[in-house]
């Protein structure tokens, strides 16, 4: 293990905005806050919206930055990366942001149903061989639709066509009409900046990467429905390119 990652997992045990749950406590039965979130965490009654996959935190930092009024949690596996988002916010005395290390198989130990109000998944791996472990695949998303509250809606950003076409084909597949659709979301917006909202122009370093290299950015936005498991699309071929393994691998960190 590099100096610089060692470092970093220690520091990151004095972050408290930073959680760091044992899977195996996480499999077996619910984390502490789960349910109670706002009142044992934030502090306050406001909406909560989680960034999944986060990598380093920036789009969780940033939105948090541009809505006070609600609270932010960014989660993901990689400690060495969620060390940089957990350190900005702490910096900055940022008190509607929390970052959880772990995996997004368990998130229903971590929250409530109806806790959560607003999902983003921003440029997850794509998977291109196992189509379950895509965070927009049905078993995910059955878990999520757990968490969420009435007339919430979820967002998926990625660099990836596949994953794109497969999350439309899974909507589609199971009769969820998206709220918002762009194939190439800048280009469709006219500029960087007028792509539908605030939220949507905010650019990670690796998505800024994705675009100098001509990877079109696409974009979802939808809701799902409530006491109805979804199912995978019967038919999904994709015909268009997927990047490398190799590739991907440098392009995944965010």
């Amino acid at each position: 293990m590099g100096k610089n990652k060692l470092a970093r997992f220690q520091e990151n045990e004095t972050f408290a905005l930073l959680h760091q749950p044992a899977f195996a406590d996480l499999f077996r039965g619910d984390f502490s806050l789960k349910g109670r979130w706002r009142q044992d965490f934030f502090g306050n009654e406001n909406p909560i919206t989680l960034e999944l996959g986060c990598g380093r935190g920036e789009y969780t930092v940033a939105l948090a930055r541009m809505y006070p009024d609600k609270n932010f949690i960014g989660i993901d596996i990689k400690g060495a990366r969620l060390w940089r988002g957990a350190k900005t916010a702490t910096e900055e005395g940022m008190r509607n942001v929390a970052f959880v290390r772990s995996k997004i198989e368990v998130i229903t130990s971590l929250f409530a149903p109806s806790e959560v109000n607003e999902i983003w998944i921003t440029f997850p791996d794509p998977q291109p061989s196992r189509a379950r472990k895509r965070l927009c695949s049905p078993m995910f998303l059955n878990r999520y639709a757990q968490l969420l509250a009435p007339e919430a809606v979820v967002h998926l950003k990625t660099d990836s066509r596949l994953l794109h076409e497969y999350a439309k084909a899974t909507l589609a597949a199971n009769g969820i009409t998206p709220l918002q659709s762009a194939d190439n979301l800048y280009a469709a917006a006219g500029s960087a900046g007028s792509a539908g909202s605030a939220e949507l122009a905010i650019k990670t370093a690796y998505e800024k990467i994705f675009i100098s290299e001509g990877y079109p950015i696409t974009y979802l936005k939808f809701s799902l429905p409530q006491g109805k498991a979804l199912a995978e699309p019967e038919e999904f071929e994709f015909c268009g390119d997927v990047p490398k393994a190799k590739t991907r691998q440098s392009r995944v960190g965010k």
